[in-house]
């Protein structure tokens, strides 16, 4: 679904795409995504999510959500603050602080280092990228995630996309992206490295 292509609910041309983010997702089209950071064990970043279950704990003072697939990174979605440090250090999960607002938790994304893509297609992000997402639950068997995409170097407005997963029940299981791993080389092959 989402993982696939963020913009799978816009028809094409409808993503409001700058010069650039558009030159740069043909390419990955083209070169079917061949230099994709995922397919190197790299983390997805946000709002992508890897095919795989993740776990959400909520503390007192943070959120963390812990991810099965990829390279069981984890992410940190800090309840305690109400603003972004003024020296952020760019990473690929950026700098999340969040606040409830009724049965909504509203997470505010900012400081990427750039390399992440938005999906599998190739819809691809800046270290300008802002995101806002808004986690709830419609019911009990589902997490409804509303994601306000906004990276003025990529997109020329905030586009929105909207998510509906099942919620599941179990334990995260052991999963080694790099183990037994026969891909890469491929790419590389591909590419002429």
């Amino acid at each position: 679904g989402y993982t696939s292509d963020v913009a799978r609910d816009y028809d094409v041309g409808e993503v409001p795409m700058t010069e650039l983010g558009e030159k740069l997702f043909k390419e990955r089209q083209a070169n079917e995504g061949v230099e994709d950071p995922e397919a190197r064990c790299l983390p997805t970043g946000v709002p992508r999510r890897d095919p795989y279950p993740s776990k959400i704990f909520q503390l007192p003072n943070v959120v963390v959500i812990l991810f099965e697939g990829n390279l069981h990174s984890f992410r940190q979605i800090f309840l305690d603050r109400k603003e972004h440090p003024k020296d952020l250090n760019p990473t690929w999960w950026g700098d999340s602080i969040g606040h409830w607002e009724g049965d909504e938790l509203v997470v505010d994304t900012i400081g990427f280092n750039g390399k992440t893509w938005l999906d599998l297609a190739g819809h691809p992000a800046s270290d300008q990228l802002h995101i806002i997402e808004r986690y709830s639950r419609p019911d009990f068997d589902h997490l409804k995630l509303d994601i306000t995409i906004e990276d003025p170097v990529m997109y020329k407005k905030p586009w929105k996309v909207t998510e509906i997963t099942p919620i599941l029940q179990g334990d995260l299981i052991e999963y080694v992206c790099t183990e037994n791993e026969r891909d890469v080389r491929h790419l590389d092959a591909i590419r002429g490295k």
